[in-house]
């Protein structure tokens, strides 16, 4: 009997479809799709005999000892762990890394035990290709325009209110500066470039064609965006967002400081002020040269000072001292030289209601 196979990732991408990844978790961690669970045919050990015996006898020799090494008890664990996911997503489809000899022993002895599941046709390495094929292909399909403003202006808190834009920082798990490490760890290149690829496909699908995005460097952490799709929002159009500097300063300290604290005291129970002071230092201690010494000493006393009167008091309000000169007198200036080169790209700037009510004219939102 043949048993089913399929190739509309995009239907897969737009549905949502639970996805069973019977690769080794070496190779899941490397890059895998969302929705995806990782429930191996063979471990990482048993992957690597079994590769050892490829290059010493060939395939039969391998595939026998795979079968050798998945039997018994083994076997039947994890026939039991994908019946386990099929039960509870009936919708689910499996797949390995070519769409080969693992996904279709996996299909067959699911298929011995009652369960009929479809295989991706072409495993991770097709559905990675079409993804990077849409990365790659966005010229003329998508109308980007890039939002720009100040530090701490609200960027993130804007594009999160509208439909038609995608927070590429959220995806890089990162905020894209020196101070923007999150707790949680970003993820690898192959995993941000296929999260960026479900978004746009998922968000174009709406009806959308000209999307807001923030405006970044090619960079954001350690992930990075794809050289065409960097090159297509390089050259986009820019639109900036004016807030007033108080307000920024509320923002800086509600998100770097109060919020990054409790993340720091949840993640790190009973030591999470010294680790979230500890990466504050960190990130100053890498911008030493860019500040100037003298800065330098006098933001980190600045800084000390807040710390010690939080801890005194539990009042954060010191904090908006350090914050205020590293905002006026180091990333303002930085930006102030950016906008320059942006000159003739800018679309409007004004504040946040303005500049809402101007992207809705240009079918930023539907």
């Amino acid at each position: 009997m043949s048993l089913p196979l399929y190739d509309n990732f995009e239907r897969i991408v737009l549905e949502g479809t639970p996805l069973i990844d019977v690769r080794a978790p070496v190779e899941f961690a490397r890059g895998a799709f969302e929705g995806a669970v990782n429930l191996p045919l063979m471990n990482d050990k048993e992957r690597e005999l079994v590769g050892i015996r490829y290059k010493q006898n060939g395939n039969a020799s391998a595939v026998a000892l795979g079968h050798q090494l998945v039997s018994g008890k083994i076997k039947e664990s994890r026939i039991r762990a994908w019946c386990d996911f099929i039960d509870a997503h009936p919708d689910a489809m499996l797949y390995c890394f070519r769409g080969g000899q693992r996904s279709e022993i996996a299909q067959q002895w699911l298929y011995e035990h009652g369960y009929t599941i479809t295989r991706l046709k072409g495993g991770y390495k097709a559905f990675r290709a079409f993804l990077i094929a849409q990365l790659e292909t966005m010229q003329g399909r998508l109308r980007p325009i890039r939002l720009g403003g100040y530090t701490g202006s609200g960027k993130t808190l804007l594009l999160n209110e509208l439909e038609a834009s995608i927070d590429l920082e959220a995806l890089a798990k990162h905020r894209g500066s020196t101070f923007g490490a999150m707790l949680t760890p970003q993820p690898t290149q192959i995993n941000f470039e296929n999260a960026l690829a479900f978004a746009l496909i998922r968000t174009l699908h709406q009806g959308y064609t000209t999307l807001l995005f923030e405006d970044e460097g090619r960079h954001i952490g350690k992930c990075y965006l794809p050289p065409k799709f960097y090159q297509l929002l390089s050259n986009a159009p820019l639109v900036i967002l004016e807030t007033a500097l108080e307000e920024r300063i509320d923002i800086t300290l509600e998100a770097y400081v109060i919020e990054a604290q409790q993340d720091y005291a949840a993640h790190y129970e009973g030591s999470g002020l010294g680790k979230w002071k500890a990466s504050i230092l960190s990130a100053l201690q890498r911008i030493r040269k860019r500040l100037g010494i003298q800065r330098f000493e006098q933001i980190v006393q600045r800084f000390e000072d807040a710390c010690a009167h939080q801890i005194n008091t539990g009042d954060f309000s010191l904090h908006r001292i350090w914050i205020e000169q590293l905002l006026v007198e180091y990333y303002d200036p930085m930006y102030d030289y950016q906008l320059k080169q942006y000159k003739e790209k800018i679309l409007f700037r004004g504040e946040k209601e303005a500049l809402k009510e101007y992207l809705m004219q240009l079918t930023v939102t539907r």
